[in-house]
């Protein structure tokens, strides 16, 4: 197996640094036995965000939706927008009733604060294991 894919790239975006730290820990390096390890990459600015996804070695993006001044949900819009066949994109929400603002970014997930590990890693799971080609 080549180091490319022993891990999956996460993009982490929040100008908080403790909802990074949040996400992080609640998926863990490998959040189910069926994927490879994760390898985080923390952003904390809407320009590094755009420069870490134009590289197109990201498999999923989380976006914080409440994070200023550029909210997730307008990344994601943008990146689904301007990139070709853009990574899976999360939503961190504000609120569960936030989620169809989420739709609108276009977002495949969105996950609302406070953060459940569970609820997190069951979207995560779901929007990485298409991208893991199956072994037989």
């Amino acid at each position: 197996m080549s180091d490319s894919t022993k891990t999956l790239k996460v993009l982490v975006y929040s100008d908080d640094v403790t909802t990074r730290q949040q996400v992080i820990l609640a998926l863990g390096r490998r959040p189910h036995p069926d994927l490879p390890e994760l390898e985080y990459v923390e952003v904390a600015t809407e320009p590094v965000v755009l420069q870490n996804m134009d590289r197109g070695d990201i498999a999923l993006a989380i976006l914080d939706g409440e994070a200023v001044p550029a909210g997730g949900m307008g990344i994601a819009k943008q990146l689904k927008d301007e990139i070709y066949q853009c990574p899976p994109v999360l939503v961190l929400t504000g609120r569960p009733q936030d989620a169809w603002l989420a739709t609108w970014s276009r977002a495949e997930a969105a996950v609302p604060h406070p953060i459940d590990p569970l609820q997190l890693a069951e979207a995560v799971i779901g929007l990485l294991r298409p991208s893991v080609p199956a072994t037989t």
